[in-house]
């Protein structure tokens, strides 16, 4: 939400007052200081005075309207609201506008108009009728976007006029709002994937035991704490309340590996491959979120998201709910990568730790397969969605998509659970799929067959 303030609309202080009031004039109020010209050039032409007096006051009534307009001192103060602030791609956002009068004078008609990009659709103005002293108006419209991305709406700009509709001034907000475009998630149904480790996904978080009262770390009594967990040794020692930390779980991991290379994908725009990529990581990383995990998101550059710790992961103090929308504000802005391997990806792979990946690839070439292929050494299980670039391309070739299959083999003899993605197939039935140990050629065609005709066996 934003708020700000239009300054006085005039002041005696202004410089190029005359100019400004003179340059604000419609139509209308040229065609009657035009008039007035030239009904006060005929009259000294033809000698007739009472021409001259019309022509004074055809003259005069615009010029009046447009200084009278200019020094009065409106104050007007606008907000906006935006609801949500976050959305999915294809879904509506509604933006909320309050204008309200902090002068103690009235307005005159005020024309609002807000600024948005084309990609959200028409520019909105409305039309406001006078404002009374400390009297407020409240207005909305609806934005909608199929791209993902973050998109300034702002700043609000006001067009006065004077009653006559001879001179509108414009003035405008100095604040903004921004909406994210997140990409969609789609539910994925609660399996246990293949390969997972005993211990890992479905809540069965292990805990930590405590050593011994040497390893107990103490804090400050809060209020409504325990009494049972107050530490007395602490609490004498520093002569204040203290009591026992909560013993922390510790949580199974997970990456979510999304290959964003430009020479892996084909096409553009909201059905293309590359957006069925980043709509799936975001589904993967905010399902295992919610089934405990500790996430991260990895690109084929090495940058993690959210990248608290030393490894990339969650920190402990950081909520779901938080780190889930920091997944989905990166997957908002993310794009292809000017990168032609995978080995930064690799890098970082290679010093973590043991846990779950999963993966969401382009075309991968021979030397890219055997360098994902070498990923899941070091996971516990290994997913992989492989775009059908066959099924993807309609110009690809059939040794294409030969090649591709050997490739996929290549993750699959490395221990990958590994399923080819075409056009259509929803992400739940791979999940599915996945979860019930899929991933030879024959069990990945029965999935993306499923997945096409929406019905599962």
């Amino acid at each position: 939400m934003s708020a700000g303030g239009i300054p006085p609309t005039g002041g005696d202080d202004d410089k190029g007052g005359v100019r400004t009031a003179l340059a604000g004039l419609t139509t209308r109020g040229r065609s009657f200081l035009a008039a007035g010209i030239a009904a006060a050039v005929c009259s000294y032409v033809l000698g007739q005075d009472d021409l001259l007096r019309v022509g004074l006051l055809l003259a005069v009534l615009p010029a009046t309207c447009a200084a009278v307009l200019y020094r009065t001192r409106h104050r007007v103060a606008g907000s906006r609201r935006l609801n949500p602030a976050r959305v999915p791609a294809g879904s509506e956002a509604r933006v909320h506008l309050r204008m309200e009068n902090v002068s103690r004078l009235p307005t005159g008609l005020l024309m609002l108009q807000d600024r948005v990009p084309y990609m959200l659709g028409p520019r909105p103005r409305f039309v406001l009728d006078r404002i009374e002293p400390s009297g407020r108006r409240e207005v909305s419209y609806r934005v909608r976007s199929d791209l993902r991305g973050r998109y300034p709406l702002g700043p609000l700009q006001l067009r006065l006029s004077d009653p006559f509709g001879m001179c509108e001034l414009t003035r405008g907000f100095s604040t903004y709002d921004t909406l994210t475009v997140v990409p969609r998630v789609e539910p994925l149904p609660a399996v246990r994937l293949a390969g997972e480790a005993a211990g890992y996904g479905d809540g069965r978080n292990r805990s930590l035991a405590l050593a011994g009262e040497d390893d107990v770390i103490p804090r400050g009594y809060r209020h409504g704490d325990d009494l049972r967990r107050v530490h007395w040794r602490s609490t004498a020692r520093y002569g204040e309340l203290m009591v026992r930390r909560e013993e922390q779980p510790q949580r199974a991991h997970c990456t979510v590996l999304l290959d964003t290379r430009a020479v892996a994908h084909h096409g553009a725009g909201p059905d293309s491959g590359f957006e069925w990529a980043v709509s799936g990581a975001a589904s993967a990383a905010i399902h295992l979120l919610e089934r405990g995990y500790a996430v991260r998101l990895l690109t084929d550059t090495g940058s993690s998201v959210p990248g608290g710790e030393a490894s990339g992961f969650a920190g402990p103090s950081l909520e779901s709910a938080e780190t889930s929308g920091m997944l989905l504000d990166a997957l908002a802005v993310v794009g292809h990568s000017d990168g032609t391997g995978l080995s930064p990806a690799y890098d970082v792979l290679r010093g973590g730790g043991e846990g779950l990946l999963v993966a969401f690839f382009g075309e991968l070439d021979e030397e890219q397969a055997a360098l994902a292929a070498r990923m899941r050494q070091r996971s516990a299980a290994a997913i992989a969605f492989v775009l059908d670039v066959a099924a993807w391309s309609p110009g690809a070739r059939r040794a294409d998509a030969h090649r591709a299959e050997e490739r996929l083999g290549l993750l699959r003899e490395a221990g990958w659970t590994a399923l080819h993605v075409g056009p259509g197939v929803p992400l739940a039935h791979l999940w599915r799929h996945a979860g019930a140990g899929g991933g030879s050629r024959a069990d990945a065609g029965a999935a993306t067959a499923a997945g096409r005709t929406g019905v599962w066996s």
